[in-house]
């Protein structure tokens, strides 16, 4: 099975997503759980059973297009103290997470790769690169990403509200911004950027390469 390159390369990718997106999730409805909205913990969504946060043609979708999603988090942001503030804390806990998950990979991806270990260098490298790139994709200011409700609660309430109202309708700019790869091109930079610099602080730890 190991010498079966697109095999192993199947359960990289499996597994790299399944750390970067149960986490995510789990991170939206934990903080969501500490800041008063119990929504998600009765739902069930502070688990990490995958089962409870898969979506399988969300799953396939980012295991064949390198992009998809998994069940949304429920959250009443209504029963926030402060409902913008909230909002903006639920909304970038699981980009954290994956930031701090991607930091943590790079570590022990550097001896690994100096090592020549390339199985598990490259499950490794796999969850880095899935986690930094959900991490930067859900910053993108377009709804339904976690950057558009970060941007909303940034906006006097009467623009926030005919941005909800419409917000369906960005869900084609999306798509089409997927689609034609523009956003790739935006965010792609990005991606390796962090990387590189979670692999320059992985190699100072180590003082290595």
């Amino acid at each position: 099975m190991l010498n079966n390159p697109n095999l192993l390369n199947l359960i990289y990718t499996i597994i790299a997503l399944l750390t970067a997106i149960i986490p995510h999730e789990v991170a939206h409805g934990y903080a969501a759980y500490k800041l008063g909205d119990d929504t998600a913990k009765t739902d069930g969504r502070l688990s990490l059973n995958p089962l409870n946060h898969i979506d399988p043609i969300g799953l396939l979708s980012m295991i064949v297009l390198r992009f998809g999603w998994a069940k949304a988090v429920p959250i009443n942001p209504y029963k926030f103290k402060n409902r913008k503030k909230g909002t903006i804390i639920v909304s970038l806990a699981g980009v954290t997470t994956n930031f701090i998950i991607a930091f943590i990979a790079a570590i022990i991806w550097v001896p690994l790769y100096v090592r020549n270990n390339v199985i598990f260098a490259g499950l490794f490298e796999e969850i880095m690169w899935f986690n930094a790139m959900l991490g930067v994709f859900n910053l993108v200011p377009v709804p339904p990403l976690d950057g558009s409700k970060v941007l909303a609660s940034l906006l006097p309430s009467k623009i926030e509200f005919y941005f909800y109202k419409y917000e369906k309708y960005f869900y084609i700019l999306l798509v089409a911004l997927l689609f034609t790869g523009v956003i790739n091109k935006i965010i792609g930079p990005i991606i390796f950027s962090i990387i590189k610099f979670f692999i320059y602080i992985g190699s100072k730890i180590w003082n290595i390469m």
